[in-house]
């Protein structure tokens, strides 16, 4: 098929992908099988219509076998002996490990893959064998190498880490662009902020809450998991509603999570929203519609709702680690965009949150500065591209 003019090429094998989800559940079909065949099968299917590529570029474990089979699978090495690989790191918690006899496309014979007592580690044996590896964000190219940071990978990173480049990823501002978007009931700019108080008034009555301009709304929508930083908020919560403020979070995940969240809001249903659901419309309308948004994560490799708030004049709250730290930085600096807590503790996110409730109701028109100063701020793809561009032409 064709995609913008891109030439797009479907690889099918009913055994694997005949179904509706993404990944399997079944237990004659392993997920790093699965990921293994579509990895093997593409470079066959490259070779077989010629495509011999300059750089062949993988992301996380799904894909990163690629970079070794390339080099070392039998009837392929030579067709990609000039071919380089880039392995890009999202989430390095991830990393494909199962039972090799899982993963019967790979034979227990081949060597150079990365196993432990008989597993393979996907991610790990890309990392061994791709030319360049490219986590998504400076800092978290520095904190994969570090053993508290890396989720076990800090070893291989040390080993390669002339080869290691953190290149933060962009923003789409087609998609996020308040001057723009048709799912606001008002756009806005930096230069017109009336919009958005329309836009925290919608928020407000869609979730039920109380209309009131005057009080400080807080948004959070990210996956209910630890990593997003719920060891942090939720010891804290009840100790939150006891301040003029309004909060609203939107996600699914773990239920330990998501039942503590209902319970606190059905306590305080005039001050707190937990909706269990996620749709695009509502990520969009706590973007606009909140004063504040939380981003407390426990890591965060590059993350794109804090780049979403700052474009729409929404002030991110976060911890400073990953692309947080390298997109974010606290309103105690010249230039401060956001408020940056660094220890991992409830009481540095209390004390942080705190911060920015003084600021709202005692300094008003610094938080319009701050809104103002992050709308203004770009973090497009085309700086992204143009940094990979530079790095293949170097290899």
């Amino acid at each position: 098929l064709s995609f913008h003019g891109i030439t797009v090429y479907l690889i099918d094998y009913p055994e694997y992908f005949d179904n509706q989800e993404l990944y399997s559940n079944s237990s004659s079909v392993s997920n790093s099988e699965k990921f293994a065949f579509f990895s093997l099968a593409a470079l066959y299917a490259a070779e077989a219509i010629g495509v011999k590529p300059d750089i062949l570029h993988c992301n996380d474990w799904h894909t990163s076998i690629a970079c070794y089979f390339a080099k070392h699978q039998q009837n392929l090495a030579h067709y990609y002996d000039q071919t380089k690989s880039v392995l890009s790191i999202h989430n390095a918690a991830f990393q494909g490990v199962e039972h090799i006899l899982e993963v019967p496309c790979i034979s227990e014979a081949q060597s150079h893959l990365y196993t432990e007592n008989g597993y393979l580690n996907l991610l790990k044996t890309g990392l061994l064998h791709a030319d360049k590896i490219c986590p998504v964000s400076p800092t978290y190219a520095q904190e994969i190498a570090t053993s508290l940071g890396s989720h076990g990978i800090h070893d291989i990173i040390g080993y390669r880490q002339n080869d290691v480049k953190g290149i933060l990823n962009g923003c789409d501002y087609a998609q996020w662009d308040p001057t723009t978007d048709p799912i606001l009931c008002a756009q806005y700019s930096h230069q017109d902020l009336t919009g958005k108080v329309s836009c925290k008034a919608d928020l407000q009555e869609m979730f039920g809450l109380p209309v009131e301009n005057s009080v400080p709304l807080f948004g959070m929508v990210c996956r209910t998991t630890i990593q997003k930083g719920f060891g942090f908020l939720l010891p804290i919560l009840e100790q939150l509603m006891q301040h003029n403020l309004q909060l609203v979070i939107v996600g699914t995940g773990e239920y330990s999570i998501t039942s503590e969240l209902a319970r606190i809001a059905n306590k305080y249903p005039q001050q707190f929203v937990f909706i269990e659901d996620f749709k695009p419309d509502y990520a969009h309308k706590v973007e606009a519609g909140a004063d504040f948004f939380l981003m407390p994560s426990q890591f965060e490799p590059c993350g794109l709702n804090q780049m979403y708030s700052l474009a729409y004049g929404t002030i991110p709250i976060v911890r400073g680690v990953g692309g947080l730290k390298d997109t974010v930085t606290d309103v105690d600096q010249p230039q401060g965009n956001g408020f940056v807590f660094i220890e991992p503790t409830p009481e540095e996110l209390l004390g942080t949150i705190r911060k920015a409730l003084l600021l709202y109701h005692e300094f008003p028109s610094k938080i319009v500065q701050i809104r103002k100063r992050g709308m203004q701020q770009l973090f497009t793809w085309d700086i992204a591209a143009q940094t990979y561009l530079n790095l293949y032409k170097s290899m």
